[in-house]
């Protein structure tokens, strides 16, 4: 694969930082940013990099060219038929999928054109999403003999059973209202205020107290996969914590004193 990186002579994912927002652009334009192996090296790489990058607050994940992503490279794929390979590239890709999970910082997508399959996949495991409402998604390999199982799982966790069952068994696509409607992007803008709807919804994290967003978002994964009863076990240990360390001592005296809040981070 380093042959491709090559030929493009540029990398598969961009990385720029602003603040406290890093970017990261998948970058195979021709391929509709095809998900090969390398990319998921450099996503796995570069979201390892982001985890220990405390000036790092918040990680929007986008698209360059026309499609955020058409899913899986297919063609590196049918080139490489065995257990090995094809059990590993999903095994990596779910790693990567966990990766953003377990990232102490909020993931956004930033969603323009089309997301399919494993691209869809990405758009339903980031923590947040908006998208241009020419944004269009689809778990379309059912319609090629493929069912999207990996992508199914964050899909599934991110809109309703039905609707999940509906895409996933017809492939059909769905266009960016309806995807808010049903609960896979959090925002819908035009094309040209796509950027700024991005930056309205990561500024307001980055406001936020470094090390609750990060507790926040490892309690929250964790506890909406718990029973219930586990659930407030988890919260209740969690929010005292919270409510007798720095940041909750600084945020509610602000509040009592009507002042702003100095976070120390």
């Amino acid at each position: 694969m380093k042959a491709e990186a090559t030929a493009q002579s540029q990398p598969v994912l961009l990385r720029a930082q602003e603040g406290g927002v890093v970017t990261l652009t998948l970058n195979r334009p021709k391929q509709f940013n095809a998900i090969s192996s390398e990319v998921l090296d450099a996503l796995e790489a570069a979201l390892d990099e982001v985890a220990r990058d405390a000036t790092a607050r918040v990680v929007v994940l986008a698209g360059s060219g026309p499609a955020f992503s058409g899913g899986h490279d297919l063609k590196e794929m049918m080139s490489n038929r065995s257990q090995e390979f094809i059990g590993g590239l999903f095994d990596r890709c779910s790693a990567v999928m966990l990766a953003m999970q377990r990232l102490p910082q909020p993931v956004v997508a930033r969603v323009h054109g089309i997301a399919t399959a494993a691209g869809c996949q990405l758009v339903a495991a980031c923590d947040l999403a908006v998208a241009s409402t020419e944004a269009r998604f689809a778990t379309s390999g059912i319609n090629f003999g493929l069912f999207c199982a990996t992508p199914g799982v964050p899909v599934s966790r991110n809109v309703v059973r039905k609707r999940a069952f509906e895409m996933l068994f017809t492939g059909a696509f769905i266009d960016a209202q309806t995807a808010l409607d049903w609960g896979l992007v959090n925002r819908v803008a035009a094309p040209d205020q796509l950027d700024a709807e991005v930056a309205k919804l990561t500024a307001m994290i980055i406001e936020k107290p470094r090390r609750v967003v990060a507790a926040g978002k490892r309690l929250f994964y964790e506890q909406i996969e718990s029973k219930l009863a586990h659930a407030y076990k988890i919260a209740s240990e969690a929010i005292t914590q919270n409510m007798l360390g720095a940041d909750a001592a600084e945020g509610v005296g602000a509040f009592i004193e009507k002042r702003k809040p100095d976070w120390k981070d």
